[in-house]
C-alpha cells in the first residue's frame, strides 16, 4: 500500500486567506464598516485624525471579531452565552431548603 500524503492546509477549505472562517469575516465587516461611517461622522477633527482615530477603534474591534471566543464567532457566543444566563439555576442545599434566583426554577 502506498503512502498518500495529506497537505498541511488540507481544513483551510471554509476560511479567507486560509486563517479566518467566512463567519468571522462577515461579522467583522458587519461591525466594521457602520461602525467606521459612525466615527467618520461624529468625530470633529481634520481629515487625517478623523481617520486615526477610527483605527484606533475598528483594528482591535475587526481583529476581535476575526478570532472569536472560544472557536465561536462573536455572535454565536452571545448567543451560547445568553442561552447559559436564561438557563443557569442556583443551588444550594442547606437541610430542607433550596435557594434559587428565580421562583420555581429549584425544586427538590
Amino acid at each position: 500500500m502506498e503512502p498518500v500524503h495529506i497537505p498541511t492546509n488540507f481544513t483551510d477549505a471554509g476560511k479567507i486567506l486560509g486563517m479566518f472562517p467566512i463567519r468571522n469575516t462577515v461579522e467583522a465587516v458587519a461591525l466594521g464598516i457602520p461602525t467606521l461611517m459612525l466615527l467618520l461622522s461624529i468625530l470633529p477633527f481634520g481629515l487625517v485624525w478623523n481617520l486615526v482615530g477610527c483605527l484606533i477603534v475598528i483594528v482591535p474591534l475587526c481583529g476581535f471579531a476575526l478570532m472569536g471566543i472560544r472557536d465561536y464567532s462573536l455572535l454565536t457566543f452571545v448567543r451560547v452565552y445568553w442561552n447559559w444566563r436564561r438557563n443557569r439555576k442556583i443551588l444550594i442545599y442547606g437541610g430542607e431548603t433550596a435557594i434559587c434566583p428565580r421562583k420555581n426554577a429549584c425544586r427538590i
